[in-house]
């Protein structure tokens, strides 16, 4: 197993991490959430890059990054949905860290919905068997500037929310909910969150739609 594999076998092993540790009620736990992510988030790019740069790619990493990439995004869109809820936006006991983490913005509380979560997910499970049918076919799949894009959004965006799982629960710590520059901090990150939510999900939409216009009749069989 060459470097790069290495480092993507290692993404992947921190993936439950990612996906519990912000279910632990505590600020430590949630920052150790956000700097995992963060670890995972740059690595996706950098064992990409030690491969191509040092001729280094395999069919084991193939297989490995995309696996990689799903895992990773699954094990973060469950937990921000779970804990952006509104329904449950009130602690048990006003001295226990807030239960729900919606975005707080000028505009009020953004969540993240469900149908973003299955609209997402499910693009992306579209696209690898979409991506498998072309290669079985003899078609090579390669990645387009939008959806280069809807992944530096959604890394943006995933991790505005998982550094706001953290901060939020410090501040409730410290009593810090009240102050000025806390409501000011608070409504730059949940812009920041959305803003970079609304753009991964247009460039979700618009870059499936451009795979399917340029390989559908290819891939499918179907007329354009």
């Amino acid at each position: 197993m060459n470097l790069p594999n290495a480092i993507t076998v290692g993404r992947i092993a921190l993936t439950p991490l990612i996906a519990w540790l912000p279910f632990v009620t505590t600020w430590q736990a949630r920052l150790m959430a956000f700097v995992l992510f963060l670890v995972a988030a740059i690595t996706d790019y950098w064992d990409g890059h030690l491969a191509r740069s040092r001729n280094l790619v395999t069919d084991l990493g193939r297989l490995l990054d995309p696996l990689a990439d799903k895992l990773l995004l699954l094990a973060t869109l469950v937990p921000m949905h779970l804990l952006q809820r509104h329904e449950a936006l009130q602690a048990a006991e006003a001295a226990a860290p807030p239960a729900r983490f919606p975005f707080e913005t000028p505009m009020g509380l953004v969540a993240l919905p469900l149908w973003i979560v299955a609209v997402v997910l499910g693009r992306e499970a579209f696209m690898t068997l979409f991506r498998e049918v072309a290669k079985r076919r003899g078609l090579v799949i390669a990645a387009i500037g939008p959806a280069k894009w809807k992944t530096t959004f959604q890394s943006i965006w995933l991790g505005a929310a998982y550094f706001w799982f953290f901060a939020a629960t410090l501040a409730r710590h410290e009593g810090w909910e009240g102050h000025q520059l806390w409501g000011a901090f608070a409504g730059f990150n949940g812009l920041v969150g959305v803003a970079s939510m609304v753009g991964a999900v247009i460039l979700t939409l618009y870059s499936f739609w451009l795979y399917l216009r340029r390989y559908g009749r290819h891939v499918l069989g179907a007329s354009s």
